[in-house]
């Protein structure tokens, strides 16, 4: 090595180096996505992000990121003849040459720790960047095509969505930045230190047979027979993973459901059952984690093994031309490093088996949810319309999901000002046809409209998102309507006491009762004016006074927007004009009522 001219010719090579690489490593990066079905599977996450039409940052940090990393394995190389050369200068007892490399040792180590540094924030810029842009799609997809929700009515739903967004997406990223860049690193190593060890590496009598250069064919055959061996032990790895994921997801999912009904559970005295079911699910995941475990233990003994045995392969090679002195020390020691660097990067694809093992279970779980919230939105749905002032619905037939006929035929027009109550025993379809009315029902054909303003559904259990009492009334919209507004509209359904609340953020799902919670969502309704209000037993929690006062707020407060309610209370006849008998199997009448 000639350190006189080694920015130069070290310059040349990152050009040279770092053109072929990238080259290349679009080339496989094609392949993979072509003839590959994990290639295909990452392609489907990582094309939208690196696509310079939506931005070519990523490409820019991708492209540096690439530089650093064959920068690395020119500093190595650096190192490799660093040793050659001050190891001889050990030999020779040369003291100059001893301090000269000792000061040449600074400069290289104070380059490779900045390199280090700059590649480490390259590499989280990515990762967040990365991170953030499908963290948004993945989010923005799953609700945009209802899947949150319509992922019930698939065959195939897949589990834990949440669980596949929070933590899946960043071991996708993260993972898949350290093994590409890894690959790119031990390619390269093996092809810059490949070259070393040609010129280092001396014959060798094998059974009486010489071998010249027998240090490449040794290191090559040893870590090719030995990568195979690895996959092999190793395989089981991909499905152990995605089970742990899986199990641990579920398990996680029972506890949430022992804390989200946890007064109903506390009235039951359920707490044995809750532990059954809690036990049962946290063993099938340390049962999965054992396998795991003696599945690794067989992996990572068989790694260290191969490793610390190839430790002394260039020694037993070397050291016979060291003592008769066909080579220096400095030879030996940049020998051992260099056929420890060829042997590791070899070695990277048999080491990294179980991280590549891990993210084929990642990449399966987001395919997974990629592919639920396409299925989903593909779902059909009766597209609703617009038409003037009047809820219209005709020649409406609603099914369950067997294709067994709940409403048949349907017909009504209901005008502002009206009211209709829909009512009928239980399993007759009143609320599947609110869901209908509202999108959300995908077996039923005909067509309905709908009037041009708001619409609004209560439901039996409301839905108050996390945040301020003030972003609970005014959801799904922004709060924009005053303070008297809002208290006014609290006062009118008994929760005047929340008027000094209104900016407390709390989880007030916990904090409300379900009467409370019911009684909030007329508050909503009041202070949205919607055109139409849809209402699901919007009432059951609350007793006939209140029912009684609600209602007549909603003809005072409301008197031209449209009211279409479930429910099987007699006491709702009195404020609705018409109503709405289903009968099951089809069959439906239309009635006056008192109102």
């Amino acid at each position: 090595m000639d350190w006189n001219n080694v920015v130069w010719d070290s310059s040349m090579w990152l050009l040279k180096a770092y053109v072929m690489t990238v080259v290349v490593f679009v080339v496989v990066v094609i392949l993979l996505a072509r003839f590959t079905k994990w290639g295909r599977q990452f392609w489907r996450f990582a094309a939208p992000y690196f696509d310079p039409r939506r931005s070519p940052k990523p490409l820019a940090i991708l492209a540096v990121l690439l530089l650093s990393t064959v920068f690395a394995v020119r500093m190595t190389v650096l190192f490799s003849y660093w040793y050659n050369d001050f190891y001889d200068s050990i030999q020779n007892l040369d003291e100059t040459a001893f301090w000269h490399f000792l000061r040449v040792f600074a400069i290289l180590a104070t380059v490779h720790v900045v390199r280090a540094l700059v590649e480490y924030l390259i590499g989280q810029t990515l990762d967040i960047d990365w991170r953030t842009w499908l963290n948004h799609h993945l989010v923005d997809d799953w609700l945009d095509s209802r899947a949150y929700y319509r992922d019930r009515f698939l065959d195939d739903a897949i589990d834990n969505p949440d669980q596949r967004i929070q933590a899946d997406i960043t071991n996708f990223v993260t993972t898949s930045r350290s093994l590409s860049m890894g690959a790119v690193t031990a390619v390269l190593s093996i092809v810059s230190f490949t070259g070393i060890l040609w010129d280092l590496s001396g014959p060798m009598t094998v059974f009486g047979v010489e071998i010249s250069r027998a240090m490449i064919f040794l290191v090559y055959i040893y870590v090719l027979v030995t990568t195979v061996v690895a996959f092999w032990i190793g395989k089981p790895l991909i499905k152990l993973n995605f089970l742990n994921e899986k199990l641990g997801a579920n398990f996680r999912y029972a506890l949430i459901r022992v804390r989200e009904y946890g007064e109903s559970i506390a009235f039951f005295r359920g707490e044995n059952v809750e532990r059954r079911t809690l036990a049962g699910r946290f063993a099938d995941v340390i049962r999965n984690m054992w396998q795991i475990v003696f599945r690794t233990l067989k992996f990572s003994g068989w790694n260290l093994t191969v490793n610390q045995t190839a430790v002394i392969f260039p020694f037993l090679v070397q050291g016979p031309r060291l003592f008769t002195g066909q080579v220096s020390l400095g030879d030996v020691m940049q020998t051992s490093q260099a056929f420890g660097q060829v042997h590791d990067s070899l070695s990277f694809f048999r080491e990294s088996y179980a991280d590549f093992a891990s993210f084929r279970a990642t990449l399966i779980r987001l395919n997974g949810l990629a592919n639920d919230n396409q299925h989903a939105a593909e779902l059909p749905v009766l597209k609703t319309g617009k038409s003037g002032d009047d809820l219209q619905v005709e020649k409406l037939d609603v099914r369950i999901p067997t294709g067994e006929t709940l409403i048949e035929g349907l017909a009504l027009t209901v005008s502002p000002g009206q009211s209709l109550l829909v009512k009928g025993p239980s399993g007759s379809g009143k609320t599947t046809l609110l869901r209908t009315l509202a999108d959300l029902w995908p077996y039923a054909d005909g067509t309905v409209s709908r009037p041009s303003g708001e619409a609004i559904f209560l439901s039996q259990r409301p839905y108050l998102p996390l945040g301020s009492l003030r972003t609970a009334l005014a959801y799904p919209k922004e709060p924009t309507a005053s303070d008297d507004v809002v208290r006014d509209a609290l006062t009118k359904v008994s929760l005047g006491n929340l008027g000094d609340r209104l900016d407390e953020t709390a989880d007030w799902t916990r904090i409300l009762s379900p009467g409370e919670q019911q009684r909030l969502s007329f508050a909503r309704v009041l202070i949205a004016r919607p055109a139409v209000i849809f209402l699901d037993e919007a009432t059951s929690a609350i007793d006939e006074g209140l029912e009684h006062t609600l209602y007549t707020l909603l003809g005072t407060e409301l008197p031209d927007s449209i009211v279409v309610s479930v429910g099987h209370r007699s006491t709702l006849n009195q404020f609705h004009s018409r109503g709405v008998e289903l009968e099951g199997e089809g069959r439906w009448t239309e009635s006056e009522l008192v109102g």
